[in-house]
């Protein structure tokens, strides 16, 4: 990806840097890109609030989808955040509406949608962004609606059982490939992605590369379609 040019801010709030998002080309092609950011060291996890949006983030990534809606240009999302932020002032300025709106955008826009979870695809904070045609996994990324300590402490009003919980909620890559949540898993380098970012940058490009190919004769009427079957599809397959 290449010629990144992000896109800043929320009209109604602030800026959130735990979303970034902007105009990016993959290969010579235009296409807006929208992430999760959690930072690196203590630093910049802190000032990115550990990858976990507020309101005005999701607002920011709503706006972005309706650019590329507006223009024509594919949208690509990378997935990265434990959850939405929890704290009272989200609620205060509204957290639960702002992620209804992000997927309510995702599944109304006619422009191919690709997702890719790059480490924590934790619940509605992950949905927000990944309601989309395809959905490709990193080979040791998770996806679920709930962490395996919060599934735990519901269920059982013990964490200590988050192994069980984790087993039940199937959210490896593996088991998610399996019930048609998601469409394709990325191998990763012995160590995990990190470890080499030369080898797996490159997978992924090319891994959104083949789901673009797919929508690039259909007309916005069939994209939109097919992302809405692949969801009225989730919930028939059972292990």
């Amino acid at each position: 990806m290449s010629e990144f040019i992000p896109l800043s801010g929320d009209r109604k709030f602030s800026e959130d840097k735990a979303i970034i998002g902007g105009l990016a080309r993959l290969n010579d092609l235009p296409l807006v890109v929208i992430g999760h950011e959690k930072g690196n060291d203590t630093k910049s996890r802190i000032e990115h609030n550990f990858g976990m949006a507020r309101p005005e983030g999701y607002r920011k990534a709503t706006r972005l989808m309706e650019l590329a809606d507006r223009f024509s240009l594919p949208v690509i999302t990378l997935i990265d955040t434990p959850g939405a932020y929890p704290g009272k002032g989200a609620e205060e300025r509204g957290q639960a509406e702002a992620i209804a709106s992000s997927i309510e955008k995702c599944l109304q826009i006619k422009v191919p949608l690709i997702s890719v979870i790059i480490g924590e695809g934790g619940s509605g904070g992950a949905v927000a962004l990944a309601s989309s045609n395809k959905v490709i996994m990193l080979e040791h990324s998770i996806y679920s609606v709930i962490s395996p300590e919060g599934c735990a402490s519901i269920l059982w009003k013990n964490s200590d059982k988050m192994r069980e919980a984790a087993e039940a909620l199937r959210l490896t890559a593996k088991d998610l490939y399996k019930l048609g949540v998601i469409d394709e898993i990325i191998s990763e380098p012995i160590g995990g992605a990190h470890r080499n970012i030369d080898e797996i940058i490159p997978k992924v490009g090319k891994a959104i590369e083949r789901s673009l190919k797919k929508y690039h004769k259909q007309n916005p009427e069939a994209i939109l379609e097919d992302r809405r079957n692949k969801f009225l599809r989730i919930g028939q397959i059972r292990l």
